[in-house]
């Protein structure tokens, strides 16, 4: 079914009601009854503090939550000049329908500035209103990713694949690509409703990819803000980060294929211009189950290694095969075979026009390797230490691109040469 809009009859009726305003923030929802009057309380009080005399309206954008989220956070009373929508969206399910419901509602109501952040936050502050927000309306900045300070065990599907491949694509160092907390100008949000992808999975997931990759390819003006700590509900990698893996990846390799002409182009990486928070807090420990992940790898390996040696060049290979032989305590997967890997995965998800969510599956035992790699690594590291490992993997993500282009040129011309001779 194809749908014009992801806005139900209540909220368009509400949005006719207050005609328009200055500042839009939206908090996508769905089974947070526990965290979501924090974070709409907490938004409150930032607006109110630093933005008291611009109309301002805060939208909670739900799933359907099963819990009593819509319930909680229509209670919540705001200050009496503030305006606030609680709706449920219409659409495919996931956070960038959510999504796509706050840029209807900040193009209908001509905002100056429209942020986002998530409903599951428990370090929000009143000031991460302001950090967001005030390079949009101050600066003339159109898009506005976050910077947090993360605990090392935090984030690793961005430490590890998003931040690289972003950076090494597109020739921007955006650290957070898939933070969650944005803000946008209003030509932004006007341009990201016109786009023809809320039938797709970026509507389901791949949304912050969608999101900063479509900013930086399309000039708009980036920078970052630094939020300070981010805690929120954060998920064991051996546990909870397989799905999610395979849906930020398969967005990515689909961005790779739309914006081919570009990214081929770029050599290198610049900075973008940072603003915020500039003190240093120590962030919440996550645990991660070091034993597990490399488990699931021996697992993993045990079931795909034939299709693994048909995927990958010998070379690969023979690293994949070398970390599956090595026991916990001197486990080790090197930086150079991991960029190798994504990158001629990126070339075989190019290459494969069906199964490919099958071929993402294959990969996820690799991802926990190279994760438990890391943790290995960065064990008595605080995480700032552990930061700079980070920056070192970027480097190499960057200085082996000429590689990327050559393995996604012989897929591709693997691919014409199927198609032409069935």
């Amino acid at each position: 079914m194809h749908y014009d809009t992801a806005l139900r009859a209540y909220p368009s009726k509400r949005i006719e009601e207050i005609e328009s305003a200055d500042i839009l923030v939206g908090i996508p929802c769905y089974n947070n009854e526990t965290t979501i009057t924090h974070v709409i309380q907490m938004v409150s009080h930032g607006l109110a503090t630093y933005y008291k005399g611009m109309q301002c309206v805060i939208f909670v954008a739900d799933g359907g939550s099963t819990d009593d989220s819509r319930e909680v956070a229509k209670e919540f009373q705001l200050k009496p000049w503030q305006e606030k929508i609680v709706s449920i969206y219409r659409g495919p399910g996931g956070k960038g329908t959510a999504l796509r419901s706050l840029f209807e509602t900040a193009a209908r109501l001509d905002v100056k500035v429209c942020a986002m952040v998530d409903s599951d936050l428990r370090s929000i502050t009143p000031e991460w209103v302001k950090f967001l927000l005030e390079p949009v309306l101050e600066r003339n900045y159109q898009f506005v990713a976050p910077v947090y300070l993360r605990h090392k065990y935090d984030g690793t599907i961005t430490n590890n694949i998003v931040y690289n491949l972003t950076r090494a694509l597109y020739g921007k160092r955006v650290r957070q690509p898939i933070g969650g907390d944005f803000a946008i100008s209003r030509d932004l949000a006007r341009f990201y409703t016109e786009q023809d992808v809320w039938e797709t999975d970026v509507a389901r997931f791949g949304i912050d990819i969608w999101m900063t990759t479509s900013a930086i390819t399309q000039g708009f003006r980036i920078c970052q803000s630094n939020l300070g700590a981010k805690i929120h509900d954060a998920k064991d990698p051996g546990q909870h980060l397989g799905p999610m893996f395979r849906q930020v990846l398969s967005a990515l390799f689909s961005l790779m294929e739309r914006y081919e002409g570009r990214w081929k182009k770029i050599r290198g990486s610049e900075p973008v211009e940072t603003f915020g928070y500039e003190g240093y807090v120590e962030p919440e420990p996550v645990n991660v189950n070091l034993e597990r992940m490399i488990e699931l790898f021996k697992a993993g390996y045990g079931q795909f290694s034939p299709l693994w040696r048909d995927i990958f060049s010998e070379g690969c290979f023979a690293e994949i095969e070398k970390a599956a032989a090595m026991d916990s305590p001197r486990f080790h997967f090197s930086t150079e075979s991991w960029v190798k890997i994504l990158y001629e995965l990126a070339a075989t998800f190019h290459l494969w026009d069906v199964n490919r969510i099958q071929l993402l599956d294959l990969m996820t035992p690799l991802y926990f390797a190279r994760v438990a790699s890391f943790v290995r690594q960065s064990w008595e590291m605080s995480s700032q230490e552990a930061e700079a490992l980070v920056e070192d993997q970027a480097m190499k993500f960057e200085e082996d691109k000429d590689y990327l282009v050559k393995v996604w040129e012989e897929k591709s011309a693997k691919k014409a040469g199927v198609q032409t001779n069935p």
